[in-house]
């Protein structure tokens, strides 16, 4: 009798050797044997170890296809439409998203620059869309059979807090930019003085600044300047300190003493604009004759954005001879301004309310006008006053716990000015 016993292989390569073996030991020792049976001897009891191949391994399972993400920059003239067609994804597929209340808004307010990202399936239809609803929330949506799934996925945004400092030796911005500076956190600076300091004129060289700001930075990547928190800037001799505080839902800037330096009028209704005229008598330089020039003039590009100095009502928008097109805004109490040689007029009408610093139009150089500029004037019940040197009444300070909670937010940045400024006063 001949027993066969299966031997596990000892390498993956045994299938060939293995039969070969098998083979010859069948031909070598079983046969003989089978012979000697035969012939009426005894039978032998053989028993044969023969190596067989292992069985085949399982099949391997299917692997699905995965989806791709492929994300979308929106260009200029593009809606969500379009970019929909260019990726051959249904509009019904579209209109299912519009359901949800983020993504509508969404299609309605897309700008040049957003970024959508797709999930698209190996069949070629929409899994799932994300867009980023504000800065620190992601709305996710996922398409199901049975409708469209959203996620709001929040995204913290970290306030970094940052110092610098720099003497005036050339232009603000120039020294600004030596200082590590971006133009939006000097246009913060500026628009946090501009009551007490004309930047178009007022600056000296040697003037120095030192500002504490914030830069925003979310899952470790910077966005952007967050805006300034304090400044102190010295302009001729004088010290003149910001601190940005809120109270009553509100940011706004302090001086050290908690009083608000939002006057009730701003002193220069343009920003880094050249004062090329001042208020008084002078020869007009297109009429060649003397004249009383009643108001200011700054010379500035084509474009330039004009503020409102005060809020108000708009009394007059129009074209008045030699004024161009002219603004005339009424701030109650008998005062009035008046800015004209405007190339193109704000989007506000006679009879509406505008706020300080709210544009109202655009540097041009319309009626009698060498070149383009901002006219500006100053009125007191009828009588012109000169804009540059009118005293402007001051706001009330905080007092009793807005006081006191001033001072012990404030105190930080504070201590920080004060720093940079015993480091730079100890380098000079």
């Amino acid at each position: 009798m001949i027993h066969v016993r299966r031997l596990a292989p000892k390498a993956p390569r045994a299938l060939t050797a293995a039969l070969g073996l098998g083979l010859l030991a069948l031909t070598a020792s079983v046969v003989p044997a089978l012979y000697r049976a035969m012939d009426g001897g005894a039978a032998d009891t053989l028993t044969l170890a023969v190596a067989l191949p292992p069985p085949p391994p399982p099949a391997a399972e299917a692997v699905a296809p995965a989806s791709e993400w492929r994300t979308v920059r929106i260009a200029s003239g593009q809606t969500l439409g379009s970019v929909f067609a260019d990726l051959g994804l249904s509009p019904r597929t579209m209109h299912r998203l519009l359901e949800v209340p983020e993504a509508k808004q969404m299609a309605s307010r897309l700008q040049v620059g957003s970024e959508l990202a797709f999930e698209i399936g190996p069949d070629g239809e929409l899994r799932g869309l994300r867009f980023d609803q504000d800065e620190s929330r992601r709305i996710a949506l996922a398409v199901t059979e049975d409708g469209v799934r959203r996620e709001v996925i929040e995204r913290p945004i970290e306030r970094r807090t940052l110092v610098a400092g720099g003497t005036i030796t050339s232009s603000l911005f120039a020294d600004g930019a030596r200082a590590g500076l971006s133009a939006p956190v000097m246009l913060d600076m500026v628009k946090a003085l501009q009551y007490d300091i004309d930047f178009a004129q007022d600056l000296r060289e040697g003037d120095s600044f030192q500002i504490v700001y914030e830069e925003l930075w979310r899952e470790g990547e910077r966005l952007r300047d967050g805006g300034v928190v304090a400044v102190n800037f010295v302009n001729q001799g004088k010290h003149y300190t910001a601190l940005r505080f809120e109270h009553e839902g509100r940011a706004e800037f302090f001086d050290l003493e908690g009083r608000p330096l939002r006057k009730s009028f701003m002193r220069t209704p343009i920003e880094f604009a050249r004062l090329t005229s001042g208020f008084g008598a002078r020869r007009h330089p297109i009429l060649g004759r003397m004249r009383m020039h009643n108001g200011v003039d700054y010379a500035a590009p084509v474009g330039t954005p004009i503020f409102a100095a005060g809020d108000a009502r708009v009394k007059f928008a129009g074209w008045q001879n030699g004024y161009g097109r002219t603004v005339i805004l009424d701030h109650g109490n008998g005062v009035t301004t008046l800015y004209a040689h405007m190339s193109r007029l704000g989007p506000h009408r006679v009879g509406e309310r505008v706020r300080q610093g709210q544009t109202i139009g655009y540097v041009g150089a319309s009626g009698l006008a060498t070149g383009p500029h901002l006219h500006y004037e100053f009125r007191v019940n009828g009588v012109h006053r000169n804009p540059l040197t009118v005293t402007m009444p001051k706001p009330e300070p905080l007092k009793g716990p807005a006081l006191a909670e001033f001072r012990r937010a404030t105190a930080p940045a504070l201590a920080q000015l004060r720093r940079l400024e015993g480091t730079q006063l100890a380098a000079r």
